[in-house]
Protein backbone atom coordinates (compact mmCIF):
# COMPACT_ATOMS: atom_id res chain seq x y z
CA UNK A 1 0.00 0.00 0.00
CA UNK A 2 1.35 3.49 -1.14
CA UNK A 3 -0.59 6.70 0.68
CA UNK A 4 -0.50 9.97 -0.23
CA UNK A 5 -0.26 12.48 2.77
CA UNK A 6 -1.44 15.50 2.33
CA UNK A 7 -5.18 15.74 1.57
CA UNK A 8 -5.26 11.98 1.62
CA UNK A 9 -4.40 10.71 4.59
CA UNK A 10 -4.54 14.19 6.98
CA UNK A 11 -6.37 17.34 5.76
CA UNK A 12 -3.36 19.17 5.53
CA UNK A 13 -4.19 21.53 2.64
CA UNK A 14 -6.05 24.03 4.24
CA UNK A 15 -2.81 24.45 6.38
CA UNK A 16 -1.02 24.93 3.35
CA UNK A 17 -3.87 27.78 2.49
CA UNK A 18 -3.06 29.34 5.67
CA UNK A 19 0.47 29.80 4.93
CA UNK A 20 0.90 30.50 1.26
CA UNK A 21 -1.66 33.03 1.42
CA UNK A 22 0.40 34.55 4.31
CA UNK A 23 3.50 35.03 2.40
CA UNK A 24 1.84 36.34 -0.75
CA UNK A 25 0.63 39.22 2.13
CA UNK A 26 4.09 39.67 2.90
CA UNK A 27 5.05 39.81 -0.62
CA UNK A 28 2.05 42.73 -1.04
CA UNK A 29 -0.30 40.26 -3.16
CA UNK A 30 -2.98 37.83 -2.71
CA UNK A 31 -2.57 34.38 -3.87
CA UNK A 32 -5.12 33.37 -7.02
CA UNK A 33 -7.06 30.73 -6.75
CA UNK A 34 -6.03 29.18 -9.41
CA UNK A 35 -2.59 29.08 -9.09
CA UNK A 36 -3.36 27.68 -5.77
CA UNK A 37 -5.00 24.66 -6.98
CA UNK A 38 -1.99 24.46 -9.43
CA UNK A 39 0.33 23.94 -6.32
CA UNK A 40 -1.86 20.96 -5.14
CA UNK A 41 0.20 17.77 -5.18
CA UNK A 42 3.30 19.26 -6.21
CA UNK A 43 6.81 20.23 -4.85
CA UNK A 44 8.09 22.82 -2.96
CA UNK A 45 10.20 24.27 -5.94
CA UNK A 46 7.02 24.54 -8.30
CA UNK A 47 4.55 25.34 -6.03
CA UNK A 48 6.55 28.76 -5.15
CA UNK A 49 7.45 28.96 -8.71
CA UNK A 50 3.48 29.31 -9.04
CA UNK A 51 3.19 31.82 -6.13
CA UNK A 52 6.03 34.14 -7.76
CA UNK A 53 4.50 34.00 -11.12
CA UNK A 54 1.34 34.36 -10.13
CA UNK A 55 2.32 37.58 -8.33
CA UNK A 56 3.78 38.93 -11.09
CA UNK A 57 7.47 38.26 -9.04
CA UNK A 58 9.38 36.42 -10.80
CA UNK A 59 12.12 37.56 -9.85
CA UNK A 60 11.70 36.36 -6.14
CA UNK A 61 14.33 33.71 -4.48
CA UNK A 62 12.14 30.29 -4.10
CA UNK A 63 14.57 29.09 -1.98
CA UNK A 64 13.84 31.89 0.87
CA UNK A 65 10.06 31.51 -0.10
CA UNK A 66 10.36 28.05 0.45
CA UNK A 67 12.19 28.42 3.81
CA UNK A 68 9.79 30.78 4.73
CA UNK A 69 6.28 28.49 3.71
CA UNK A 70 8.01 25.55 5.61
CA UNK A 71 8.88 27.24 8.98
CA UNK A 72 5.24 28.60 9.25
CA UNK A 73 3.57 25.16 8.21
CA UNK A 74 5.78 23.72 10.49
CA UNK A 75 4.07 25.60 13.71
CA UNK A 76 0.85 24.79 12.06
CA UNK A 77 1.15 21.32 11.30
CA UNK A 78 2.43 21.03 15.28
CA UNK A 79 -1.04 22.68 16.50
CA UNK A 80 -4.18 21.62 13.83
CA UNK A 81 -3.13 18.31 11.46
CA UNK A 82 -6.24 16.22 11.60
CA UNK A 83 -7.10 13.16 9.92
CA UNK A 84 -9.36 12.96 6.07
CA UNK A 85 -12.35 10.40 6.61
CA UNK A 86 -11.61 7.22 6.99
CA UNK A 87 -8.17 7.24 6.51
CA UNK A 88 -7.62 6.12 10.14
CA UNK A 89 -9.76 3.05 10.23
CA UNK A 90 -7.75 2.24 6.60
CA UNK A 91 -4.80 2.59 7.89
CA UNK A 92 -4.69 0.67 10.64
CA UNK A 93 -6.52 -2.05 8.57
CA UNK A 94 -4.03 -2.30 6.45
CA UNK A 95 -1.48 -2.87 8.99
CA UNK A 96 -3.44 -5.02 11.02
CA UNK A 97 -3.17 -7.13 8.04
CA UNK A 98 0.59 -7.07 7.63
CA UNK A 99 0.31 -5.40 4.37
CA UNK A 100 3.94 -3.86 3.55
CA UNK A 101 2.86 0.11 3.78
CA UNK A 102 4.87 3.35 2.47
CA UNK A 103 3.92 7.01 3.01
CA UNK A 104 4.69 8.71 -0.82
CA UNK A 105 4.68 12.47 -0.12
CA UNK A 106 6.04 15.65 -2.13
CA UNK A 107 6.00 16.85 1.79
CA UNK A 108 9.99 17.84 2.75
CA UNK A 109 11.36 14.94 5.21
CA UNK A 110 11.94 17.74 8.13
CA UNK A 111 7.65 18.22 7.59
CA UNK A 112 6.81 14.44 7.43
CA UNK A 113 8.60 14.30 10.79
CA UNK A 114 6.36 16.32 12.17
CA UNK A 115 3.46 14.80 10.55
CA UNK A 116 4.55 11.39 11.91
CA UNK A 117 3.97 12.49 15.39
CA UNK A 118 0.15 12.29 14.01
CA UNK A 119 0.65 9.43 11.46
CA UNK A 120 2.18 7.18 13.76
CA UNK A 121 5.82 6.16 13.05
CA UNK A 122 5.08 2.77 13.12
CA UNK A 123 2.12 3.09 10.80
CA UNK A 124 4.87 2.72 7.38
CA UNK A 125 7.49 0.42 6.34
CA UNK A 126 9.05 3.51 4.13
CA UNK A 127 8.65 7.08 3.63
CA UNK A 128 9.95 8.59 0.52
CA UNK A 129 9.61 12.53 0.76
CA UNK A 130 9.40 14.85 -1.55
CA UNK A 131 12.90 16.60 -0.83
CA UNK A 132 14.86 12.73 -0.98
CA UNK A 133 13.64 11.90 -4.85
CA UNK A 134 15.82 13.50 -8.37
CA UNK A 135 12.27 13.87 -9.58
CA UNK A 136 8.64 14.84 -7.85
CA UNK A 137 5.51 14.19 -8.25
CA UNK A 138 3.75 13.57 -11.25
CA UNK A 139 7.10 11.95 -12.08
CA UNK A 140 6.62 8.19 -11.28
CA UNK A 141 10.21 8.32 -9.20
CA UNK A 142 8.53 8.63 -5.85
CA UNK A 143 6.30 5.85 -6.13
CA UNK A 144 8.53 3.46 -7.94
CA UNK A 145 11.07 3.96 -5.06
CA UNK A 146 8.90 3.72 -2.19
CA UNK A 147 7.84 0.08 -4.53
CA UNK A 148 11.46 -0.55 -4.38
CA UNK A 149 11.58 0.19 -0.75
CA UNK A 150 8.87 -2.39 0.01
CA UNK A 151 10.67 -5.31 -2.21
CA UNK A 152 7.00 -5.53 -3.82
CA UNK A 153 6.99 -5.18 -7.68
CA UNK A 154 4.73 -1.96 -8.33
CA UNK A 155 2.28 -3.57 -10.23
CA UNK A 156 1.46 -5.47 -7.11
CA UNK A 157 0.81 -1.82 -4.97
CA UNK A 158 -1.88 -0.18 -4.70
CA UNK A 159 -1.39 3.60 -4.44
CA UNK A 160 -3.92 5.88 -3.06
CA UNK A 161 -3.80 9.54 -3.94
CA UNK A 162 -6.22 13.31 -3.68
CA UNK A 163 -4.84 15.30 -6.58
CA UNK A 164 -4.06 15.05 -10.33
CA UNK A 165 -0.85 15.69 -9.83
CA UNK A 166 -0.45 12.58 -7.81
CA UNK A 167 -2.49 10.47 -9.62
CA UNK A 168 -0.45 10.95 -12.74
CA UNK A 169 2.57 9.96 -10.68
CA UNK A 170 1.43 6.61 -9.62
CA UNK A 171 -0.14 5.69 -12.92
CA UNK A 172 2.98 6.27 -14.47
CA UNK A 173 4.58 4.34 -12.27
CA UNK A 174 2.29 1.68 -12.89
CA UNK A 175 0.56 0.98 -9.38
CA UNK A 176 -3.51 0.36 -9.44
CA UNK A 177 -4.58 3.99 -8.18
CA UNK A 178 -7.55 4.78 -5.80
CA UNK A 179 -8.30 8.82 -6.18
CA UNK A 180 -10.24 10.73 -3.46
CA UNK A 181 -10.41 14.03 -4.60
CA UNK A 182 -9.91 16.71 -1.99
CA UNK A 183 -9.44 19.97 -3.10
CA UNK A 184 -9.36 19.91 -6.80
CA UNK A 185 -11.25 17.75 -9.04
CA UNK A 186 -9.63 14.42 -10.76
CA UNK A 187 -10.92 13.77 -14.07
CA UNK A 188 -11.92 9.95 -15.15
CA UNK A 189 -8.81 7.90 -16.37
CA UNK A 190 -8.57 4.43 -17.35
CA UNK A 191 -7.02 2.63 -14.31
CA UNK A 192 -8.28 5.03 -11.51
CA UNK A 193 -10.88 3.98 -9.11
CA UNK A 194 -12.77 7.17 -7.32
CA UNK A 195 -14.51 7.19 -4.35
CA UNK A 196 -15.85 10.38 -2.37
CA UNK A 197 -14.21 9.30 1.35
CA UNK A 198 -11.72 6.98 2.32
CA UNK A 199 -14.94 5.78 4.27
CA UNK A 200 -15.91 3.93 1.60
CA UNK A 201 -12.42 1.97 1.52
CA UNK A 202 -11.44 -1.46 3.15
CA UNK A 203 -9.41 -4.38 2.34
CA UNK A 204 -11.51 -5.99 -0.03
CA UNK A 205 -11.81 -3.13 -2.69
CA UNK A 206 -7.92 -2.40 -2.29
CA UNK A 207 -7.64 -6.30 -3.29
CA UNK A 208 -10.30 -5.72 -6.10
CA UNK A 209 -8.22 -2.97 -7.34
CA UNK A 210 -5.30 -5.57 -7.98
CA UNK A 211 -7.80 -8.25 -9.15
CA UNK A 212 -7.39 -10.74 -6.54
CA UNK A 213 -9.24 -11.98 -3.83
CA UNK A 214 -8.74 -10.21 -0.46
CA UNK A 215 -6.29 -12.14 2.05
Amino acid sequence: MLFDMDGTLVDSEKLWDVALQELAAVYGGTLSDTARRAMIGTSMAASMRILHDDLGQPYRDPEASAAWISARILELFRTGLRWRPGALALLRAVRAADIPTALVTSSGRKLVEVALDTLGRDSFDAVVCGDEVEAAKPHPEPYLTAARLLGVPIARCVAIEDSPTGVASALAAGAAVLAVPAEVPIAEVAGVHQLESLTAADLELLAALLGEPPA
